[in-house]
């Protein structure tokens, strides 16, 4: 007896042959995101238009990455490395994108593929260096550095690197002449300038304030440099100069969380602990998982005569940081159980 199936094979064939011919780039052009940004809305309608152009969505993932949505770029740039299977950069941008993410092995991986396609990939061999100063591997990191440099001696991400390492060598002769060198061959390089001027700052050097002041004028819409600069002042008793300049790192950016911490301890020295207590006392809401930001307040509450507010204070920060010996002692001190 012939079997009924048969008479379905078309029907099966059909559903088949649709879901063979489903374009597998349909879901890079259809994501909602890809239209909440007008740079992004037309490059993604030029990649329905040209979907198997693998610079339109290398062109995107750099996009993507800028708007801080990871996932999405790095489908586009293996969709990238996929068209174009000889192109390192498409493959080094995978790697690279890895890296940010805390995923070592698969970073290393598209780096590796990146190296065999172009051997002289700068941006490949510049994270790999990066990975090797990871696992302080410092010989193996300069040596990829060094690589990149006899290509291209006006390389400024390689003697940034060369610096990084060095600094985490603690050779701080080393590190503070490759910042130079980075600065030389691109004075807009802030990094290298925060770099010197915190280098500058652990050796008492006054060269820091200029360092510091030039990174934040460069961009000041990052508050670090200027609050450097006040830890720099801070650290030379100059109390009042290092407030001015805490505050306007809270006026710029009312959720850095350092500056509260520093104007609290300058308070605390200045012997103004119900003012110190309110910087701590933000600072805990800002960080509630901050063991630090409870301790500190928890001083000022002690100080202050409040001893169940220390005490509860005192116990948090243990909770949150069972290796924390400052509110350990201070409970002892106390005579209470942590």
């Amino acid at each position: 007896m012939k079997s009924n199936w048969t008479k379905f094979l078309p029907i099966l064939f059909g559903v088949l042959l649709f879901f063979g011919c489903v374009d597998p780039t349909k879901s890079l052009v259809s994501n909602p995101f890809f239209n909440s940004d007008p740079a992004l809305k037309e490059i993604t309608l030029s990649i329905s238009k040209s979907p198997k152009d693998p610079g339109l969505y290398y062109s995107r993932g750099k996009m993507l990455v800028k708007l801080k949505q990871d996932t999405l770029a790095l489908n586009d740039f293996k969709m990238a490395s996929s068209l174009d299977t000889n192109n390192a950069v498409y493959y080094s941008a995978v790697g690279d994108l890895l890296f940010e993410n805390k995923d070592l092995d698969g970073s290393v991986d598209w780096l590796q593929k990146a190296i065999t396609k172009n051997p002289a990939d700068p941006k490949a061999r510049l994270k790999i260096a990066k990975l090797f100063l990871y696992i302080k591997d410092y010989t193996k990191a300069i040596e990829q550095v060094n690589i990149v440099l006899r290509k291209d001696i006006y390389n400024p991400e390689a003697y940034f690197l060369k610096g990084m390492v060095y600094q985490d060598s603690k050779d701080t002769v080393k590190a503070i002449s490759a910042f130079q060198t980075t600065l030389e061959v691109a004075p807009d390089y802030k990094e290298a300038l925060i770099q010197l001027g915190l280098l500058y700052s652990a050796k008492n050097d006054p060269m820091a304030v200029k360092y510091l002041e030039t990174a934040y004028k460069m961009d000041s819409s990052d508050v670090f440099p200027m609050y450097a600069r006040g830890v720099y002042l801070q650290n030379h008793n100059f109390y009042d100069s290092a407030k001015a300049i805490f505050r306007k790192c809270i006026i710029k950016n009312t959720h850095f969380v350092d500056a509260y911490f520093n104007m609290g301890y300058i308070l605390m020295q200045q012997d103004s602990i119900t003012k110190s207590f309110s910087f701590y006392d933000i600072a805990v809401k800002l960080q509630p998982d901050n063991p630090t930001a409870y301790y500190d307040r928890g001083v000022c509450n002690e100080m202050m005569n409040k001893m169940p507010d220390a005490i509860n204070d005192y116990r948090i920060a243990v909770k949150l940081d069972t290796g924390y010996k400052s509110p350990k002692v201070a409970l002892a001190r106390l005579k209470v159980k942590g």
